[in-house]
């Protein structure tokens, strides 16, 4: 009766508990060429964590467009090409300041900058840096995510 219980709860009560993940959209942003190609991390605004620029969805834009727009408001991307399918996935808690969080699933997109801006909106918020894909994968913290620079990286 208790193994009855036990399936019953995973396979039926438990997902439906649980809530959904969110959808974010971010930039893989780069620029060189194959051998010399690097990436630019940026650090989040609230624990100074390293990252790529990302954001939620945004009204009226694809989601590489919104990504796009992530990358310039975070990174200060002024002109850049996104692609128009996502490079992969990558899964994050995302901490509210109440203390709760909440699973997103973080769509990337591949970002080729043609120009980069001193002064953008977040510039005052967040440092940024150029690195390799082997570097990136060592300085961000999602395993996902580094896989996707560890992928680019061959």
């Amino acid at each position: 009766m208790n193994m009855v219980l036990h399936r019953a709860w995973e396979s039926v009560f438990s997902p439906m508990l649980q809530r959904p993940k969110r959808l974010q959209v971010a930039a893989l942003c780069h620029r060189g060429n194959k051998k010399s190609r690097e990436y630019l991390l940026v650090t989040s605004r609230d624990t100074k964590r390293w990252i790529i620029p990302k954001g939620w969805p945004i009204r009226g834009l694809k989601s590489n467009e919104a990504a796009l727009q992530e990358a310039w408001e975070e990174a200060g991307v002024k002109s850049g090409v996104a692609g128009t399918r996502p490079v992969g996935t990558y899964t994050y808690q995302k901490k509210q300041a109440s203390g709760w969080s909440f699973p997103v699933e973080t769509l990337v997109y591949s970002v080729a900058v043609n120009k980069l801006l001193e002064v953008y909106p977040e510039a005052d918020e967040r440092t940024r840096r150029w690195v390799s894909a082997q570097t990136a994968a060592t300085m961000v913290d999602e395993p996902e995510l580094q896989q996707i620079f560890l992928d680019r990286d061959c």
